[in-house]
């Protein structure tokens, strides 16, 4: 009876998240998580929202409240790190984001006293990596995925730095930054709760923009600077840590530094490397086997198992080992070069530029297509949905590749949409 009274509480709002583009399996661990998170009245109120960013008169409108009470609630959910409160021309806009990277993760991006984070962790940690569900719905489904992997800056030579655009650099995501701030790791964090967390860094956790603005307000991130997020980046390099970062090109939200042990995307990379959980760099290794004396240190840095030692084959030297590169896993992130004694691996480009999606629009845009939810994107609360709303995300429609227009047509069965997209080809 239990099972169903809590399940029934929390099950509008698992409907709720899995409109998004990102899912989260309804499962009796994510009703608990819901349930530590979330009030069973917050509940309902969040299952009513919008997918899209929204004023508190909106919200008001769709909850039936006065206005001063629907403040009152969604300032209480920004302030736990819920919503993310952003300011647009003077006015606050709020925006439920998804599970990850997002609520999920800001619940255990501080150290707080109000939610029992080891009890938390241990059910994140059983709903993701036990279950194994929901990370395999977020990393494999479609091929546009959530995160992409940012080249290790301090192995590229003069000559492969001239291949590697503003975008692909995690410095100058720093460095372009309105907002930046810094929180504790959740994969390590949570870790740490199951006595599993290995010696990384843990406040080393990067958001940007206006997440990070919403985040710093509420006490969620502390603000930092560009010179301090590049001490930091620098650390996260001197620890062999992989920088993972959201899959745009604009206006990235945050970066995470990886271990190979702790980290959920590494872990998705290596569970579902056939699926290409994690979207590469633009570089792959190359090692020079001739040279190479099988010492495995790039084996025992691969965050993701793509190097293997096996025998060289050398019939001088029977037991001699070499390391082989297992292309298929490579995120191209270069950690394998700095840690090289010999110096025999190095980078070069790979043949086929990796895509990133422009904006958080367009990823969000491509990624319904791919998982079959434009629809939801398209009439979420339509009645709350702005003509700006609206043209941001046929814009992203119309500079998907053909063959992912002809999707989304398909998806909404709409004559404007196919208009839309003819025009923008002829």
């Amino acid at each position: 009876m239990a099972h169903h009274t809590l399940k029934s509480g929390y099950s509008h709002l698992a409907d709720r998240l899995n409109r998004y583009p990102q899912g989260a399996p309804p499962s009796q661990l994510l009703f608990q998580i819901l349930a530590m998170l979330f009030s069973e009245k917050e509940a309902e109120l969040v299952a009513l929202l919008p997918i899209k960013p929204f004023t508190a008169k909106q919200a008001s409108q769709v909850w039936k409240l006065n206005l001063s009470e629907t403040q009152k609630v969604l300032d209480e959910l920004a302030g736990r790190a819920i919503l993310v409160d952003m300011d647009r021309n003077g006015e606050s806009v709020y925006v439920l984001p998804p599970p990850m990277a997002g609520f999920f993760e800001f619940s255990l991006m501080r150290t707080r006293g109000d939610i029992d984070q080891k009890v938390l962790s241990e059910l994140f940690y059983q709903y993701m990596n036990v279950e194994e569900d929901f990370i395999r719905e977020l990393f494999t489904r479609g091929d546009t995925q959530l995160g992409r992997t940012f080249v290790h800056e301090p192995v590229l030579t003069n000559e492969e730095s001239l291949h590697v655009l503003d975008y692909e650099r995690a410095t100058e995501v720093v460095k372009t930054a309105s907002h930046i701030g810094v929180g504790t790791c959740y994969c390590r964090h949570k870790m740490y709760h199951l006595d599993k967390a290995c010696d990384a860094p843990m406040d080393i956790c990067m958001t940007f923009n206006s997440s990070a603005a919403s985040l710093i307000k509420h006490g969620h991130a502390r603000q930092v600077d560009a010179s301090e997020c590049l001490d930091l980046l620098q650390q996260a390099y001197d620890h062999n840590l992989v920088q993972f970062g959201e899959n745009v090109r604009e206006s990235v939200n945050f970066i995470c530094n990886c271990c190979g042990c702790c980290c959920e995307a590494m872990i998705a990379a290596r569970r579902f490397a056939i699926l290409n959980p994690v979207h590469t760099t633009n570089f792959i290794p190359v090692i020079s086997q001739a040279n190479c004396t099988g010492c495995g240190k790039c084996v025992n840095v691969c965050p993701v198992e793509a190097i293997a030692l096996s025998s060289a084959n050398d019939p001088h030297k029977p037991k001699r080992k070499q390391a082989t590169l297992i292309e298929d896993r490579c995120l191209g992130c270069g950690l394998c070069v700095r840690n090289c004694p010999e110096q025999v691996i190095k980078l070069e480009s790979r043949p086929e530029r990796v895509l990133t999606p422009l904006n958080g629009v367009h990823k969000a845009v491509v990624m319904a297509v791919e998982r079959g939810k434009l629809q939801n994107l398209i009439f979420d609360n339509q009645a709350l949905f702005s003509h700006r709303a609206l043209a941001a995300l046929f814009g992203a429609i119309l500079r998907l590749p053909p063959i992912k227009q002809a999707m989304a047509s398909k998806q909404m069965k709409s004559r404007y949409l196919e208009r839309l997209v003819q025009k923008a080809n002829i």
